[in-house]
């Protein structure tokens, strides 16, 4: 699973989920590497092993004649509070790490096979996720 090496604080603060969430990604919004990807069109937190069940599935897809790429990493620790604790005592410990995600970020891309396969991973992959994806190519206008 992917987790930082080191952060500077161990709790963050939860933010909230005003405007942001509607407006459109900026960053990260048109493929890079690959021939094909992966793109959001929702907003959500992406946990780390949400992103690796996604990534086996690409993985074991493509075999070995594909290359694929994870455009996201999981810097953002969430923390929980065990079952049955009462409100108050302070915020729970922390749990793992995730991404938010906004509409318009490619998650993942591939390349090096044909579109069928691609597809299909792409497709696999974006059932594993929290978010609504959909497929986006070279071919194609982003």
């Amino acid at each position: 699973m992917l987790v930082p090496k080191k952060v500077k604080f161990r709790k963050w603060q939860t933010g909230r989920m005003n405007q942001k969430a509607k407006t459109p990604d900026t960053r990260g919004s048109k493929l890079s590497f690959g021939s094909y990807g992966l793109k959001s069109t929702s907003q959500a937190r992406v946990k780390s092993p949400q992103i690796e069940a996604a990534r086996k599935v690409i993985a074991r897809t493509l075999t070995k004649a594909g290359k694929y790429w994870i455009r996201i990493f999981p810097d953002r620790p969430y923390t929980s509070k065990p079952p049955e604790m009462g409100m108050g005592k302070g915020k729970g410990d922390p749990q793992g790490y995730c991404f938010d995600v906004f509409p318009g970020r490619v998650i993942f891309e591939v390349d090096g096979v044909e579109e069928k396969v691609a597809t299909e991973a792409l497709r696999k992959a974006g059932s594993k996720l929290p978010i609504s994806v959909r497929i986006i190519s070279r071919a194609h206008k982003q």
